[in-house]
């Protein structure tokens, strides 16, 4: 009796929400305040009914699931205790539901029996001279005729999106349409917050008129809350028998009688199952009707590939794009709203990473707060220290935690550590290996483990090997670590992270330019470490590092925040040799400048004077590097101020090759600032290469020296030096490809300024046809082609060449993205009528 009852409240609670949260829960409240009021020590029924709307109003605004499943499960209590009070509440309840909310009280009405399943009279307002409408009621079902259950709730806001899936699923529902004896099943996946149910109603909504027998439904989280483990499954299929014909009539008490009856009842009907929020595969297999045509849709968090092998077709939801995500932000706040801030709408997309449950609150809190703007909202979200909160209505608690917390409740212990540590990484999107690192774990484990929370849809595979986490979830990961972890866990953290990045950047630097002088004496952490670029089937070290850039320089950012000094400036130092290559100019700069802070705080903080040595050499070194993108971005006096401070730094140090790699980098500034100047700079940087043994670092700075010469028209001198260089360069060991033919390139501008046009094309020429062939010289390429034109111009027959070689200029210069240089030759190319 005692099971019975409990099923009739359960059944009896959900209808009274769905009631509550309706349009006709002011029509109803008076009927509902005396049915709770003659049955209650309270005189305080109708504030009681009031305040459930309330609660659930917020709860639903906000994604809140749990908070809506506790009102509910105060609502069951309730009616249990009234039910138990007065064997005629039932049938008194069921007449005003059915009144009131004929669409969501039909399960119960059909619990109730008797034939209740409409009111009498249904009452509209009153009209001019108190008239009041009436309508007949719809007919009874009458004996043997049960009530067609439609049991799944409505979309209660605008629903945006998914077309692409909701496609799919009404061309499944065709092929079922035309006779297909199989029975579908479809199960949709994704991260907590995605809108897996909402999506799942709406599919139900569309399916209405394929399944003539009816929709169950089955909130697997409600049940989970209500009845003991385990026990869920046996009383999902209690559920939907006394929804199907026959009803409670011989519902048996083992769960492999009750799957038997389940079948026998819907073999002869065409039904939709939509099971909600289900964490086991035999949930879904219990389930599975009999009915040809008849389809379940299932929605977890998890990915069920032991479903997919009997035939379930896997539907992975992702978080929204910026398009859909301002959909979502029109369908709730008006078009008006979204375009008067376009640009504050797409940021509050971004910011909540296009997650439906976020949005959500996003709308909410907009729609309810007149003085709120979208910019002011999107400056308060964008303090990732307080994003989660904002993302709550007042008083409650964020939306996104919500949804999480339950996943992150049910992992076992190591995979909940691993979720932890996981939000400290200061990125979303990363590998096995640095899985391992942040959790100090081997490799085999972290990976077993990354497997679970992929399961869980806390992380996402995201394909070679490379796993990503959603920002919102790094977040709620990061509180629980914040809260569970010891104090000191995630400097620790942080370091092992730098030092592992640092390892394989400085293994990926060496790969690209083994000569490139370093100041880091880094080896005795590399000998200990293995060099994934020097082992066969190895990534090429470039693309690595383009692949890592991001990631690299959030953990410089994380540890110069977390004062590890000493590792970042290294870190920095070794990362440059990634912008010799692509000419991220501001990230570039970003890079020295956290480098050369990090440089000067460890040399005050060092212990002994070899430490302070080598990190103001660092300091040095990383300042007048920094002079290189200051420089490019037209930035001359900041690049003199870093170049006169490594200047100086650099001679306290007894490091003559570093002293003459910073005497360069300032005749690389005086060529641009004050060009009579440079020679003697360059000078200098050769008397201390010389001194030092450095035969490449001598032949750069000749290199050099030659330029400057040439250009304030010394140009015998110039070329005799030009010679010397590109005749250095060409015979080492490991010939520099890449500077000798930039010499090459010299060699034929001080030809073209000594007057022998013919010798200075057939140079250049071949200058450039060798830079074209090199890595990392797509730019000199270009330099070298726009000197080809201008010698070309000079000469008669030249205009064909001087238009070939700017429009390939132009286009290298497009493609590396520095378009103010190719708009000049544009308007050159333009001036020749090209």
């Amino acid at each position: 009796m005692e099971a019975e009852l409990g099923a009739l409240a359960v059944s009896g609670a959900t209808a009274l929400v769905g009631l509550i949260v309706s349009e006709g829960f002011e029509r109803a409240k008076s009927g509902l305040t005396r049915f709770f009021r003659r049955r209650a020590s309270g005189a305080g029924a109708e504030e009681e009914l009031r305040s459930a709307r309330s609660e659930l109003a917020g709860a639903r605004a906000s994604g809140d699931r749990e908070a809506e499943a506790g009102v509910t499960a105060g609502l069951r209590r309730r009616l249990e205790d009234v039910f138990r009070e007065d064997a005629d509440a039932a049938g008194e309840l069921a007449e005003l539901l059915s009144q009131f909310a004929p669409d969501t009280s039909r399960g119960f009405v059909n619990l109730v029996g008797g034939g209740v399943n409409h009111g009498l009279v249904l009452q509209g307002s009153p009209v001019h001279g108190g008239i009041h409408y009436h309508a007949a009621p719809p007919p009874s079902p009458g004996p043997g005729r049960p009530v067609r259950p439609s049991q799944v709730p409505v979309v209660m806001v605008p629903f945006s999106n998914r077309s692409e899936e909701l496609a799919a699923w009404e061309a499944r529902l065709g092929a079922a349409a035309g006779g297909s004896p199989r029975v579908s099943l479809d199960v949709l996946d994704g991260l907590p917050g995605v809108g897996k149910t909402a999506m799942a109603w709406r599919c139900a909504e569309l399916a209405e008129g394929h399944f003539p027998d009816g929709h169950l439904y089955v909130d697997f989280a409600a049940l989970r809350d209500q009845i003991s483990p385990g026990a869920d499954v046996s009383e999902a299929l209690a559920m939907c028998l006394r929804a199907l014909p026959g009803g409670d009539t011989g519902i048996p008490d083992t769960l492999a009688e009750r799957t038997n009856l389940f079948r026998s009842r819907t073999s002869g009907l065409r039904i939709l199952l939509v099971l909600d929020d289900v964490n086991q595969a035999a949930q879904v297999r219990a389930l599975i009707p009999n009915g040809p045509g008849s389809a379940v849709l299932a929605t977890s968090q998890r990915k069920f590939g032991e479903l997919a092998v009997t035939g379930a077709r896997l539907v992975s939801l992702k978080p929204l794009d910026a398009h859909g995500g301002l959909a979502l932000l029109t369908d709730r706040c008006g078009a008006r709203a979204v375009e008067a801030e376009r640009a504050a709408a797409l940021r509050l997309v971004e910011l909540c990473g296009g997650l439906p449950v976020a949005l959500q609150v996003v709308a909410a809190r907009l729609i309810t707060d007149a003085g709120l703007s979208m910019a002011e909202l999107a400056a308060e979200l964008d303090d990732e220290a307080g994003r989660l909160d904002a993302l709550a209505m007042d008083g409650q608690e964020s939306a996104v935690s919500v949804a999480l917390e339950p996943s992150y409740r049910l992992l076992p212990p190591d995979a909940a550590r691993l979720y932890r540590l996981l939000g400290w990484l200061p990125f979303a999107t990363f590998d096995t290996g640095v899985a391992a690192v942040a959790a100090g774990l081997d490799a085999r484990s972290a990976k077993r483990l990354l497997g679970v929370l992929a399961q869980a849809s806390l992380v996402e595979a995201a394909g070679d090997g490379r796993y990503r986490m959603h920002d919102l979830v790094r977040l709620h990961a990061r509180e629980h670590a914040a809260a569970e972890e010891p104090a000191t866990a995630r400097t620790a953290l942080t370091e092992r992270v730098s030092t592992h990045y640092l390892v394989l950047t400085a293994f990926a630097d060496l790969a690209l330019r083994e000569e490139r002088l370093r100041v880091a004496d880094l080896g005795e952490l590399l000998r200990g470490a293995d060099d994934p670029f020097a082992a066969a089937g190895g990534p090429p070290p470039l693309e690595w590092l383009h692949t890592e850039r991001t990631a690299v320089l959030a953990v410089l950012r994380e540890a110069v925040r977390q004062e590890l000094y000493p590792v970042a400036w290294r870190l920095a130092e070794a990362f440059t040799v990634f912008f010799l290559y692509h000419r991220y100019l501001r990230a570039w700069t970003e890079v020295l400048e956290l480098g050369v802070e990090a440089a000067a705080a460890a040399s005050a903080r060092a212990r002994t004077a070899g430490e302070v040595e080598e990190a103001t050499a660092g300091e040095a070194r990383l300042r007048a590097l920094l002079s290189r993108p200051l420089l490019d971005l037209q930035e001359n006096g900041r690049a003199g101020e870093q170049l006169e401070r490594a200047v100086a730094l650099a001679d306290t140090t007894g490091r003559l090759v570093l002293r003459a790699s910073v005497q360069e980098f300032l005749g690389r500034y005086l060529d641009i600032v004050d060009p009579a100047r440079a020679p003697e700079a360059y000078r200098r940087s050769l008397a201390l290469n010389e001194s030092a043994g450095e035969s490449r670092g001598a032949a750069l700075a000749t290199f050099f020296l030659g330029c400057a010469l040439d250009a304030r028209g010394d140009h015998e001198d110039a070329m005799a030096l030009l010679l010397r260089a590109r005749t250095e360069l060409e015979d080492r060991a490991e010939p520099d490809r890449r500077m000798a033919a930039r010499a090459k390139a010299a060699i034929g501008v001080a030809h073209g300024h000594l007057g022998d046009s013919a010798r200075a094309i057939g140079f250049l020429r071949e200058a450039c046809a060798e830079l074209a062939e090199v890595a990392a010289a797509t730019d000199y390429e270009a330099q070298a082609r726009v000197r080809l034109a201008d010698v070309a111009a000079r000469t008669a027959d030249g205009h064909d060449l001087a238009r070939e070689s700017l429009h390939r200029a132009a286009e290298i210069y497009e493609a590396r993205g520095s378009l103010h240089l190719a708009q000049e030759v544009r308007r050159r190319l333009e001036g020749l009528g090209g």
